[in-house]
Formats: structure tokens, sequence, C-alpha cells
């Protein structure tokens, strides 16, 4: 049956939900301390530059574990927010990032919660058959070495397009004609 909850096919919209329980219950401890607004995805960023110093966004990518383009949405926002300010790097391509007065205020409270948050989801793993943790990595691996898109090639080949596998859009496959300027 396709719609039971553990079927493959609702993998990322379970995954989806997950996460917004995860993130929720962290925003909402945000919220509870004082701090509506920030977001559980700032707490790494700040503790890594606390530890670092100011960082290129690269730096802090690699430090928080994401790619370069989430470290830089992230630190788009955090700048929007007033936590971090952005300046060229050595060159011009490199951007660095440095905490705010208003950031460094926080971080005793963020230490603290993200030391909490760290012990509580140890706990959380334990109730769990398999460390989710674990398992994340484990899938974060072999998506590097094969792609969701490859994979959905190897089974489909004719809802992807041959060649690179750029991430852009995908023409399904009733379509492709109109775009090869035939007519049905």
């Amino acid at each position: 049956m396709a719609d039971e909850p553990s079927d493959p096919a609702l993998l990322g919209t379970r995954l989806r939900h997950l996460l917004e329980l995860l993130d929720g219950d962290v925003a909402a401890g945000y919220a509870d301390l004082g701090l509506t607004g920030f977001r559980p995805r700032y707490t790494p960023v700040l503790i890594a530059l606390d530890r670092l110093g100011s960082a290129s966004i690269r730096t802090l990518a690699e430090a928080t574990g994401v790619t370069h383009s989430a470290a830089s949405q992230t630190v788009a926002r955090m700048t929007a927010d007033g936590l971090v300010t952005l300046a060229p790097g050595t060159d011009a391509r490199q951007r660095v990032v440095t905490p705010t007065d208003r950031a460094r205020d926080l971080l005793p409270v963020l230490h603290a919660e993200y030391a909490a948050t760290v012990t509580a989801a140890r706990r959380f793993e334990a109730e769990l058959a398999y460390p989710l943790s674990r398992l994340v990595d484990e899938a974060l691996a072999a998506l590097r070495q094969r792609s969701m898109r490859q994979r959905i090639a190897d089974v489909a080949p004719d809802l992807v397009p041959a060649g690179p596998t750029d991430g852009g859009p995908v023409t399904p496959p009733d379509d492709r004609s109109r775009h090869r300027g035939d007519r049905n």
C-alpha cells in the first residue's frame, strides 16, 4: 500500500516532518529563553564563530557540516537579523563572517542551550534501534556517491534526460516533443 508511513515513497515527506518536530521544539526552547525568532540553524554557526573567530562562509560550511549554499543562506538571514556582519575576504569571491556584539552577548545562553540539546539528542538516539545521526551520515555518504536523481534515472531512464545531472529542472516525458518543436 503506497500510503503507509513506512513506505519509501513517503521518505522525503516523513523526513521533513521529523525535521519540523525536532527544529520546532528547539525553536520553542529559544522562545522560552526570550529569543523569539531565533532559528536553530544559527546556533552551530555562532558556536563555530566563537571557536574560530571570524571565518569565511566556506569555513563555516565545513565546520557545521552543510553545503556552501546552505551556509551562505543562513549567514544572509543572520546578517538580516543583526547577528553577523560580512566583509570582503582576501580575494573578491570570499566573504568573511564576524559575529556582532548582539550575537556575542547571546553566546553564554547559546552554549548552555546547545549542550542541553546535544545531551537530549543523545538520549533520544538511545531510544532508537539505530542512531539517527549515524543513519543520516550513511545516507549523505551514499547520496554523495550516487545522487537520488541518478538512482531515479536507473529505474526510469526516460524520466531523466541523458547527460550531466546538474540538478536542473526535468522535462516530463509527455512534454519533450513540444520542446523539440514537434507537435502532436
